[in-house]
């Protein structure tokens, strides 16, 4: 039996996605181990939004051959798709195969291929499906709080940025009906929460089906306690979604809005489509529809041609609607997007630098504000994790809260109610109420 080891990097896709390999591999005889050590073959399913990431990636498939020569090594995901030439020419690297996001079904293939000493050519798979893939795959999860689950895949936004287009294909979604039977078999094995993933997801759409559709039949068609979704994008964010989310206890009270930019000339370059006035025109229905709503977003600095002004333009943003948490990035060209073929990455790195520091240093002012609310309240969480003596979980609104709770020992994947006593920008801390 071969004994296959996969390490993922990236998002919450590519952790689904490890979960889809890993069901394919099992039916194909394989064995997932946990550890590299006993490995015959050694994933990386890999992400190419960032460039840390791929030098992250490469620097480990160095350190796998060093350990073991005759370890196979595979490259799985975006930087299978953006990276294939590279990827495949580079005898240095010693990567044995590669797959991108739809060739997984071809795993075992290619890893067979990979293995044969008489196959002389890398075998790699990184073609892009105009439909959904992998919708009859039920995912072999571990257990735990949370469930991924992608309804669907691909985007047509063609941020100047992002190379999802171009690394994950065009956007195809799955059928309500299968999402609806996938939670319900997830509800039957325990599991409390749901988070729906797609990289427009608020853009999925199967015959007459919408996302607000499909939110409004998994409130009445599924048991699951706890819905999540990301990442929607402020284009097309309807008010009747609002209003479903607004309406359902199991919709949990958070969302993810991606500002990227606060400058009107800066985000047309991105290709974000909305202005800086449309986004907090949302945000104030959003607050409006959805009183106490948490929102967190995604933020760029030093994108070409940014000037410390325009910079100021997503800092008075910021200001204004104070943000419960935002992933902040320094600008990055990634190869074969439309921002590296047209704008010189041409904001100093020093630059970048100064303005991450000045808007995380502000993040993190807001983060402790809108974590104070949740002083003195009791709140339920959904338990995620022991560590030592403290039980750690999220609320409604996705915030880290750890509880001594060295006699009320919740299990991992269930609710506990917990007192509120102390926030910090990172989280909250709480002790532990009879049940």
């Amino acid at each position: 039996m071969t004994n296959v080891y996969i390490e993922t990097y990236g998002c919450q896709m590519n952790a689904y996605d490890t979960e889809l390999v890993q069901s394919i591999l099992v039916d194909a005889n394989m064995h997932i181990i946990p550890t590299v050590d006993a490995a015959d073959v050694a994933l990386l399913n890999t992400c190419s939004v960032r460039e840390n990431a791929n030098n992250k990636v490469l620097n480990r498939i160095h350190a796998l051959k060093r350990a073991n020569k005759t370890l196979i090594v595979g490259i799985l995901g975006c930087m299978a798709t953006n990276f294939k030439t590279q990827l495949l020419d580079n005898n240095r690297l010693q990567i044995d195969l590669i797959a991108g996001p739809d060739s997984y079904k071809q795993l075992p293939a290619l890893i067979a291929d990979a293995v044969d000493a008489t196959h002389s050519d890398k075998p790699f798979d990184v073609t892009l499906s105009e439909f959904e893939t992998y919708d009859t795959i039920v995912p072999n999860r571990t257990e735990g709080a949370n469930a991924w689950l992608a309804i669907m895949r691909g985007c047509n936004n063609f941020c100047t940025f992002c190379v999802v287009p171009y690394t994950r294909g065009r956007e195809r979604s799955r059928s309500a009906d299968s999402i609806i039977t996938e939670i319900n078999d997830l509800v039957a094995k325990g599991y409390k929460q749901v988070t729906l993933l797609g990289q427009n997801v608020n853009s999925y759409r199967y015959g007459n089906d919408t996302f607000t559709d499909l939110m409004r039949r998994i409130t009445q068609e599924t048991a699951i306690d706890r819905i999540r979704f990301t990442s929607p994008h402020p284009k097309d964010f309807p008010d009747d979604l609002l209003d479903v989310i607004a309406a359902n206890p199991a919709i949990c009270k958070q969302i993810h809005v991606p500002l990227q930019a606060g400058n009107d000339r800066i985000l047309k370059k991105m290709n974000r489509t909305y202005t800086q006035s449309e986004f907090l025109t949302l945000i104030h229905k959003m607050r409006d529809a959805i009183p106490g709503v948490a929102l967190s977003t995604d933020i760029i600095v030093g994108f070409p041609t940014e000037t410390y002004d325009e910079f100021l333009d997503t800092v008075r943003v910021c200001e204004t609607v104070k943000f419960d948490h935002a992933y902040i990035f320094k600008y990055s060209e990634r190869p074969n997007t439309r921002a590296a073929l047209k704008f010189p990455d041409d904001v100093p790195l020093d630059e970048k630098t100064q303005r991450i520091t000045e808007l995380v240093k502000l993040q993190k002012k807001h983060s402790l504000h809108q974590n104070k609310r949740w002083v003195n309240t009791v709140q339920s969480i959904l338990v995620e994790r022991w560590d030592g003596e403290t039980v750690i979980g999220r609320n409604d609104a996705n915030v880290l809260v750890y509880v001594d709770a060295a006699h009320n020992r919740a299990a991992i994947g269930s609710f506990t109610n917990v007192f509120v006593t102390d926030a910090s920008p990172h989280g909250l801390r709480a002790r532990a109420l009879s049940q």
